[in-house]
């Protein structure tokens, strides 16, 4: 400031000068006849100079005036001193107020300090505090994401096996890699009530990862529980970090790698094959299950409706033999001749559709006799060799067999009985 100013006065300093600041040799009239650039300038001068320049820029009078010799002079070189320093000290003033203007970014908050303790916070935009030593300012970033790697640095490959190697609850070791991210809900908390605020989440995390693993089998980390080990860390850490008042906000828990130690690795992935085969048998047996058992029971239930079938055939049939057994008798005590008529013809009608029948004509001087077709085949069988299959076939005639004969008396004379006895009875 003070070189601008002697700039804007006129004055020129060169600071190459080799001889800049040494007291020239001689008195002062050796000076007056030194030529210039024979020496370095004289800063007494200079400052005289200076002074004299000030006093016609803020309209002083020039000492070169009607005060004349050295008390003059002297009074002169004394106000324009006085102004010197008051212009020196208000520009010095001002500068320094302007020292306490500041700019916070958007996503940024402002946090004002007097003399080492909080006064108050700022949001974003122009502001303006009392400069140092007074006031003091820092800028905290609350939409930044930050992360915070445990049991590795920047590469997945670049592990840190002091943090990544953990014990289960069935004493099996894992490695275990992570990423936790988060924000800032409090930028007073975050400056404040902790140190190293960022190693803090990390051993937060490190500890949270720890209880959780430490309490959960190893299978159950390296596979189906992998979402739920995040989701129990999340937690934890949100829960320790509002404990210790650190003004974060746990956002996401991502996990980048799982897996047991390097040096059995190749033991547990033939552990993981034989898992895998066992899972394999037993999801084809209850395949298998699944298509048997249904069949079985299918089957069981069309057995048990034939049996209601059968069940319900057998009971409706007895149900009409009964009825018809009542419905007959009801007939038989209104006519009974003509009943056991019927009853006879129906159960000679019954006996005879099912068995062998010898038809004989008695009104023809020569009976004609129907043999089946199976029987007439088997007696002509020898005697012609050719069978027929058309129904039945008239054979020779001649004189039917006695047994036959006498049947057929016993059935007329029984029918001409029971004809007279009905006819009795409806005469009576």
């Amino acid at each position: 400031m003070l070189v601008s100013l002697l700039k804007r006065c006129g004055i020129k300093l060169s600071l190459n000068d080799p001889r800049w600041g040494h007291r020239p040799q001689g008195d002062h009239k050796a000076q007056e006849g030194r030529r210039p650039g024979e020496g370095p300038p004289d800063l007494d001068q200079l400052w005289r100079d200076f002074n004299a320049r000030l006093n016609r820029m803020f309209g002083g009078r020039n000492n070169g005036g009607g005060d004349g010799g050295n008390g003059g002079t002297g009074r002169g070189d004394m106000r324009g001193a006085g102004v010197t320093a008051g212009v020196v000290a208000a520009i010095v003033a001002l500068i320094w107020l302007a020292s306490g203007a500041f700019i916070v970014q958007e996503g940024q908050t402002g946090v004002v300090t007097t003399f080492g303790k909080l006064s108050h916070t700022t949001g974003s935009g122009f502001n303006w505090r009392w400069p140092y030593p007074i006031q003091a300012h820092e800028t905290v970033n609350v939409s930044q994401i930050r992360t915070a790697e445990i049991g590795y640095r920047a590469n997945v490959r670049n592990k840190q096996p002091q943090e990544s190697l953990m014990l289960t609850d069935d004493e099996n070791i894992i490695d275990i890699q992570f990423a936790v991210q988060y924000t800032l809900k409090d930028p007073v908390q975050w400056l404040f009530n902790n140190r190293e605020n960022d190693e803090t989440v990390r051993q937060v995390a490190e500890t949270a990862i720890r209880e959780v693993v430490g309490r959960s089998k190893m299978d159950f980390v390296l596979y189906e529980g992998r979402e739920k080990v995040a989701v129990d860390v999340h937690q934890m850490m949100q829960q320790i970090l509002d404990r210790y008042a650190l003004g974060a906000l746990v956002t996401n828990v991502t996990m980048q790698g799982v897996q047991p130690p390097e040096q059995v690795q190749e033991a547990f992935d033939d552990a993981v094959k034989a898992g895998q085969d066992r899972a394999r048998a037993r999801n084809e047996g209850e395949a298998y299950a699944n298509q048997v058992i249904p069949q079985a029971r299918g089957q069981a239930f069309r057995l048990q409706q034939d049996a209601e079938a059968y069940r319900s055939m057998v009971v409706e049939n007895a149900t009409g033999n009964a009825s018809r057994f009542d419905q007959v008798v009801a007939a038989y005590a209104k006519a009974p001749a003509v009943t056991r008529d019927r009853m006879y013809i129906d159960t000679m009608q019954q006996i005879f559709s099912s068995t062998s029948k010898v038809m004989v004509d008695s009104r023809a001087g020569n009976p004609m006799i129907y043999l089946p077709l199976d029987k007439l085949i088997g007696q002509n069988a020898g005697a012609d060799g050719v069978g027929s299959k058309s129904g039945p076939v008239p054979v020779p005639q001649s004189a039917p067999p006695a047994d036959v004969m006498q049947a057929m008396d016993s059935v007329r004379q029984r029918d001409s009985r029971s004809r007279d006895s009905s006819r009795d009875r409806e005469s009576r």
